[in-house]
C-alpha cells in the first residue's frame, strides 16, 4: 500500500479540524474539531508504523496513548462545558470572553467594581499618566546593586 493515501486523507481530516476549531463558536463543536485533528494524527501514526513495518508497533502504541488523553481532554472538556453552560446558559466561545484572565485582578485601594490595571497592576490614572505614588527603590524591594566582575570596555 502506497503512503500517499493515508496521508492525503490525513491532511484532509486535519484541515477540517483545524477549519472548525478556527470557525466555530459553539464549545462542543470545537471540542469535535480537535477530535477531528488528533483522529488525522492518529491516522498518520498507524501509516508510517505500517510503513516502516516496525516489529515493536510504535505508532500503533502511541495510537492507543492518543486516544486514551483524547477520551480524558474530550471528558474533562464537556465537564467544563457544562458548568459553563449552567452558569452562563451558553456554550458560545465568543460570549465567554467576559470571564477575564487569570490575574486580572483590581488594583489594591481600587474602589469595587473597578477595571483591572495592565497585567493586574494598578489602573492608570484619569490624565493618562502613571498614576501618582512613590516609586520603590531598589533596596526597598530586595534589590541588590550588581557591582564590578564583568569586563570592561574601554
Amino acid at each position: 500500500m502506497h503512503l500517499v493515501y493515508p496521508l492525503i486523507l490525513a491532511v484532509l481530516l486535519f484541515c477540517v479540524g483545524l477549519y472548525g476549531v478556527l470557525a466555530r463558536r459553539n464549545a462542543i463543536l470545537v471540542l469535535m474539531s480537535v477530535e477531528l485533528m488528533l483522529n488525522a494524527v492518529n491516522i498518520n501514526l498507524v501509516a508510517f508504523d505500517m510503513w516502516l513495518r516496525d516489529t515493536l508497533h510504535a505508532g500503533q502504541a502511541l495510537t492507543l496513548f492518543v486516544i486514551t488523553i483524547a477520551a480524558a481532554e474530550i471528558g474533562l472538556g464537556l465537564a467544563i462545558v457544562l458548568m459553563v453552560f449552567r452558569s452562563r446558559a451558553t456554550s458560545d466561545v465568543s460570549a465567554l470572553r467576559d470571564l477575564g484572565e487569570p490575574g486580572a485582578v483590581p488594583a489594591p485601594g481600587a474602589p469595587p467594581g473597578a477595571p483591572p490595571g495592565p497585567r493586574g497592576g494598578p489602573s492608570p490614572s484619569p490624565s493618562g499618566g502613571p498614576s501618582p505614588g512613590p516609586s520603590p527603590s531598589p533596596s526597598a524591594s530586595g534589590a541588590q546593586p550588581v557591582r564590578g566582575g564583568g569586563s570592561e570596555s574601554a
